[in-house]
């Protein structure tokens, strides 16, 4: 399995028992529904391996307490704190309306209110404290917020995002 084909689940934190279980950090606003899983994918080296789960289930909140098969003692989930997990992409629950998964929306279409098609979305900016769409038009490159006040509808079917830039903004980029 290749990273690309997968998302980011979360982070093993640190350890929660003697007998191996380890606490894992969630990225994602529904801890609940990755209660019980089976397996994951544990980022070790370049190379994202297949681990078994005996049981998982919520800890506080975010946390995801899991007894894998493969780590019964100490030593063994001390060599796996800092380890990331992923699953496949086919895995993650299907949104609507207006939201959206980054990676699902690049090659969509940014349609602006006042000037029609700004470009396709190559990229998605996450790095930095405000997500940014990175389009591309007639070989230029745009950065445009990711907020609700912009994003006015997503159009999976026309692979459209629909949005209202600031005034002068798309005139910054394109002129």
């Amino acid at each position: 399995m290749r990273k690309e084909d997968c998302f980011y689940l979360g982070k093993v934190v640190s350890k929660y028992s003697f007998k191996g279980e380890l606490l894992v950090k969630l990225d994602t606003d529904e801890p609940d529904i990755y209660e019980n899983m089976e397996s994951v994918f544990v980022s070790i080296g370049n190379n994202l391996i297949p681990f078994f789960i005996d049981r998982c289930r919520l800890h506080k909140s975010a946390l995801l307490r899991i007894d894998f098969e493969e780590v019964k003692d100490e030593p063994t989930a001390d060599k796996m704190i800092g380890a990331e997990l992923y699953l496949p992409l086919e895995m993650l629950p299907p949104l609507t309306g207006d939201k959206f998964y980054f990676h699902e929306v690049i090659g969509f279409t940014l349609m602006d209110e006042v000037h029609g098609d700004i470009g396709i979305i190559k990229a998605v900016n996450d790095s930095a404290s405000q997500e940014l769409f990175e389009a591309e038009k007639d070989g230029k490159e745009l950065l445009i917020p990711i907020t609700d006040d912009i994003i006015k509808k997503v159009d999976r079917q026309n692979k459209q995002i629909h949005v209202k830039t600031p005034e002068g903004l798309v005139e910054l980029y394109l002129t």
